[in-house]
């Protein structure tokens, strides 16, 4: 056969790379629109240390802060034994996080759950409810 007239090999991965460029201009699109999204439960809990860390020692500096160099160093130990203490359980452990992450968001649902329940009937105006018995503010008469 000439050159004219042969064809490339078909690339394998044609429809995997093509998935791929696909799937990562979605991401860019909604990182672009919705923003970074959220990491893993560890990765938000180490975020979440930081910034109460870097909030607790700027309560020292500055004009306005708290002084004394006691207590700067008295906070600064206790900020450097939580985070040696926490970092090692994030480490070993990041799955935990995110299963505790989702066992507050099933307690939440099913909370959310019962009162909604509740205010459905401590607002409907069912007359079956004032037939139920004495209110708060009805007089019963005990001397009869």
């Amino acid at each position: 056969m000439s050159e004219a007239t042969e064809r490339p090999a078909p690339d394998a991965d044609a429809w995997a790379d093509a998935c791929a460029e696909d799937l990562a201009a979605e991401k860019a699109r909604r990182r672009e629109q919705y923003g970074t999204p959220p990491g893993s439960a560890a990765e938000e809990l180490r975020k979440l240390f930081e910034a109460v860390t870097d909030k607790v020692a700027g309560l020292f500096d500055g004009p306005a802060g708290l002084s004394g160099m006691a207590a700067q160093g008295a906070v600064q130990q206790l900020i450097s034994q939580a985070k040696s203490a926490v970092e090692p359980v994030i480490e070993r452990n990041p799955q935990v996080f995110d299963h505790l992450a989702a066992a507050g968001g099933e307690l939440l649902a099913a909370y959310r759950s019962a009162v909604e329940g509740h205010e459905r009937r401590w607002t409907s105006d069912d007359e079956r409810k004032c037939d139920e018995g004495p209110g708060p503010t009805e007089h019963i008469d005990l001397d009869d």
